[in-house]
């Protein structure tokens, strides 16, 4: 036998062994006790702080089913990372009157909360659920959030992250109801951001709560502070492979919007927006699905936005307030646009509707090319005034894509009684992957079909498949897979990635 083939035969049950065992478990539970237990699963601990001060680095700390109740106080580095994870899923609320996870210790790294229902516990509740303040220096960095349920502040942003963090992934998790003019997430003068693989809608009523249409974008990537941390601008952020629906905010917001505080810099720069589907699936209005105020070198790419989607603007809002400078080298690629009721730039009680808004003197470049438009049949809407239309595409195809309407859609809430999300999913995943299969997939004969510019698209789709290159990639979030009808077996793409 080669000797290379005999070495890795005798090794690999001694990496298999190392593989399995490299994180040590302890436990938490509503009946341990932080003096008297020791973290094991017969003597657990009460909270997990006290799981968080002890364990060592490359540890998993497993929660149990029950709520609990106070702030979390994210702690300590390290190197291999430490995993806190609910066991089962979803099944460990966690619960404040305030914040309820929060990094202002500093030198916080390699942590990462997975499998959580995390909000707040009452109205009333002090400002933000998580928080995560770089103190200004970037030492706190390589988080990972994943796979929660992350809803329902009644007091500003879902989840914050600010002031000179880094290396922050946001991914798998389910967003809804953040509370007044603030988001789902704010990123605020960070670097090295991803945001992956989520679901963002609002379903006030299903939470109990009045839905006052007064709630900003859910996601802004934007700089408050200037040079009051170690960043100017908020800068590689990723907003890939995410479902964006059911708006129920502001008629001045979005679902994705860089830039909001009219400073006098680039409040965002070097990011990209790709393989998002975003359904209008409410009555109400909302600004533009995607927003750019004072931002440079941002890439629109291979999305999907289909629905009647009551915005002032169907496409985009590239616009400057206060003292921002004006946009540039913004890229707007292979994407879909698709009302297949034919509203797209209607008249009605809230005024006409454009493809976009976008004043001449407020951005310097853009770049768009090879996307789909489709507007029920009837002429996609164009405006001399504004600086984008549809015919600046040199590429421009326009046809329907034969997607389904998300008329009626169902949002997938966590229904905490029957532990299952509406629809049947008993994980965010699963809701996930039937959204795109709905609404997103593609059927035989669309001219989406075969029809992206490689060059300009990323390698994989919404679902993370490779995209067919060499002449045969799709536009849009999704790639069409002959012999399926455009909507059946589509695979759900396990969610599996390094922890830092």
């Amino acid at each position: 036998m080669h000797r290379g083939m005999m070495f890795w035969l005798t090794a690999l049950p001694i990496i298999l062994f190392s593989c399995f065992n490299a994180y040590s478990a302890y436990y938490v539970a509503t009946t341990g006790n932080d003096n008297t237990g020791n973290g094991s699963a017969g003597s657990p601990w009460a909270t997990i702080q006290k799981a968080l001060d002890t364990v060592p680095d490359s540890s998993t700390i497993l929660v149990g089913e029950g709520t609990y109740n106070g702030r979390i106080r994210l702690r300590g580095s390290f190197t291999q990372g430490v995993i806190i994870r609910a066991e089962p899923l979803y099944r460990a609320r966690l619960r404040n009157d305030g914040p309820v996870i929060t990094t202002y210790d500093r030198n916080v790294r390699g942590i990462t909360i997975e499998g959580f229902d995390i909000a707040h516990s009452r109205s009333g509740s002090s400002a933000l659920v998580i928080h995560v303040d770089g103190g200004g220096t970037g030492e706190v960095s390589n988080l990972t959030f994943r796979n929660n349920i992350l809803h329902d502040s009644y007091n500003n942003d879902i989840l914050k992250i600010n002031n000179g963090a880094r290396n922050i992934t946001v991914e798998g998790n389910m967003f809804y109801n953040q509370a007044g003019s603030d988001e789902h997430i704010d990123i605020n003068s960070v670097q090295w951001v991803e945001v992956q693989d989520n679901i963002f809608f609002n379903d006030f009523e299903g939470s109990g709560r009045s839905n006052n249409n007064d709630t900003s974008s859910y996601i802004v990537i934007k700089d408050s502070n200037g040079n009051d941390d170690v960043y100017l601008g908020s800068r590689y952020i990723s907003v890939r492979r995410n479902i964006f629906l059911n708006w129920q905010g502001s008629s001045g917001s979005n679902f994705v919007l860089v830039g909001e505080d009219g400073n006098p810099y680039y409040e965002g720069r070097d990011i990209t927006i790709e393989n998002n589907l975003m359904l209008g699936s409410s009555r109400n209005i909302m600004r533009a699905p995607f927003g750019i105020k004072g931002g440079r070198d941002i890439t629109f790419r291979n999305n999907t936005v289909s629905g009647d989607l009551p915005a002032l603007a169907f496409a985009m809002r590239l616009n400057r307030e206060g003292n921002n400078l004006q946009n540039h080298n913004i890229h707007i690629y292979n994407n879909i646009w698709s009302d297949e009721t034919g509203t797209m730039g209607a008249t009605s009680a809230i005024g006409a509707h454009d493809f976009s808004d976008t004043p001449p003197g407020d951005t310097t470049s853009f770049f768009l090319a090879n996307n789909l438009y489709f507007n029920g049949g009837n002429p996609i809407p164009q405006d001399p005034s504004e600086l984008i239309n549809y015919t600046d595409d040199p590429s421009a195809r326009i046809g329907n894509p034969r997607l389904r309407s998300p008329a009626g859609l169902i949002l997938p809430g966590w229904d905490e009684g029957s532990n299952i999300f509406v629809g049947g999913y008993s994980r965010i995943q699963g809701a996930f992957a039937g959204l795109v299969n709905i609404y997103c997939a593609l059927s035989s004969g669309s001219p989406a079909i075969n029809r992206g510019n490689d060059s300009l698209a990323p390698g994989e789709d919404i679902l993370k498949r490779s995209r067919t290159f060499g002449g045969r990639s799709d536009i849009g979030a999704c790639e069409y897979e002959s012999g399926t009808g455009g909507s059946a077996n589509i695979v759900i793409a396990p969610l599996i990635f390094p922890l830092l």
